[in-house]
């Protein structure tokens, strides 16, 4: 057979050509367009293949194994994983979907190893444990897999649950199989969770109590974003003398309700400039035309340029590039996260409380429920039971500029108390941590 050989971050090996019919089945089922896939440098059937461990990771022996299925784990994850780099340990992170591993990539690059976790079978996970010879297991979140914990086991791996979070709708299925979950559990050394909630429901599941340390949420280890606010706001608006009320990541159905917001937030801020954020590429022309439907003027980000005489007089800029959007957090004078309107769960909040900016929402927050409570409890954050109390709110801080002056500096505050996550993990993990620079496990 012939074969080509594929160069995956941490895998040199040989890979047999993919049928015709097997690879089309394999893009139908990937996670990701195949764009994304070849920016990211491998392609489907590499995907695959390390999912059934045909290819395994080259060995590095005395590694600190890093575990997180997709894009927001990656995200939350990566504090870490820079902070361990720069103690001197070695890393190989572990993903499951294609877009969490082109993700890593951007953020991690080659100062990492990096592949797709095998499928969950105990001899699948035994190959790749052996294969790649970690000397400890970083798991995130709930990313609990029996076979791979009894893998660890059998090979004197410890495992820490880091940044640990049982959600409202996964807690009664861990409930009502304690039983599994206490037995499958007991490999792990310690579990640090983002909450005393996430406590509680690990010992609920059956986790003893002496293996938990509230340790905090590491999404609360982020940075401001390298941008050069003096030039965003000059693109924005020439005069950087308006008003900019940040519309981010909406979802289907929250367009058309924000833009019949508008004109109350027009009516008491006549100089608003209002700029929208869709969540995800392919809605940009739909969220145009919305705007345009209405009557309002519109710039899209990507066409603005320094001689555009339109940004004197534009109501909207469309933000339809990537990349761009935790730089306006610096920029903004007024923020909405938006996939709170509609039942998604919301958005991070943070990356607008790390710039200084408060935030107000919908009433639809359950994926940070925690964080946006310590937000509102802390004044650095609005949560709006319906449309109308959002726009009664926004209008609000339109018209009061000490009270949105208030909201801004609490979020500053508030993101500066907890910025000590990263500090505590790293302590709470020590006891397990390899040797640096020779990447020799310690004895446990």
């Amino acid at each position: 057979m012939n074969s080509t050989v594929q160069s995956i971050k941490g895998y040199h090996q040989p890979l047999a050509r993919t049928p015709r019919k097997q690879a089309g089945l394999a893009q139908n089922t990937a996670s990701c367009s195949n764009t994304a896939m070849r920016e990211s440098g491998f392609t489907t059937s590499g995907k695959w293949r390390q999912h059934l461990t045909i290819d395994l990771p080259q060995a590095r022996p005395g590694c600190i194994w890093v575990h997180a299925c997709s894009v927001g784990e990656v995200g939350s994850v990566t504090p870490l994983i820079r902070a361990l780099l720069e103690q001197g340990h070695a890393v190989h992170l572990t993903v499951v979907t294609a877009t969490g591993f082109a993700h890593a990539d951007r953020l991690l690059g080659n100062r990492i190893s990096l592949s797709f976790l095998p499928w969950d079978l105990p001899m699948a996970m035994m190959r790749l444990v052996r294969s790649l010879k970690p000397s400890l297991l970083l798991l995130t979140e709930t990313e609990f897999w029996p076979g791979m914990l009894s893998a660890c086991r059998k090979q004197d791996i410890p495992v820490i649950g880091i940044n640990t979070r049982i959600s409202d709708r996964s807690f009664p299925r861990y409930q009502a199989s304690r039983w599994l979950w206490k037995r499958w559990l007991a490999p792990v050394s310690l579990f640090l969770p983002q909450s005393q909630t996430d406590a509680e429901r690990l010992i609920a599941i059956g986790v003893a109590a002496d293996k938990i340390e509230v340790a905090g949420n590491l999404k609360y280890a982020i940075t401001a974003p390298v941008a050069d606010a003096k030039a965003l706001r000059k693109k924005l608006d020439i005069n950087s003398s308006r008003p900019i009320l940040l519309i981010a990541s909406t979802h289907e159905g929250e367009d058309s309700r924000l833009l019949d917001m508008w004109p109350a937030w027009h009516a008491t801020c006549p100089e608003l400039l209002t700029v929208i954020v869709p969540r995800h590429p392919e809605r940009f022309d739909q969220v145009a035309a919305l705007i345009q439907e209405r009557g309002y003027r519109l710039s899209r980000w990507s066409e603005l340029h320094d001689h555009d005489t339109s940004r004197y007089d534009t109501d909207f800029v469309l933000l339809d590039s990537m990349g761009i959007l935790t730089g306006l957090y610096t920029v903004a004078d007024v923020v909405i996260v938006a996939g709170s309107l509609e039942n998604i769960g919301g958005h991070n909040p943070l990356e607008a409380a790390i710039c200084g900016r408060g935030v107000v929402t919908g009433p639809y927050v359950q994926n940070f429920r925690d964080i946006m409570a310590e937000m509102q409890q802390s004044e650095a954050a609005i949560i709006s039971r319906n449309d109308s109390e959002l726009e009664a709110a926004i209008a609000r801080l339109l018209s009061h500029p000490d009270e949105l002056r208030d909201l801004n500096a609490s979020a500053a505050l508030f993101i500066q108390d907890r910025a000590q996550v990263l500090e505590r993990i790293l302590a709470a993990i020590q006891t397990w941590m390899p040797e640096p620079g020779n990447h020799r496990a310690r004895p446990v």
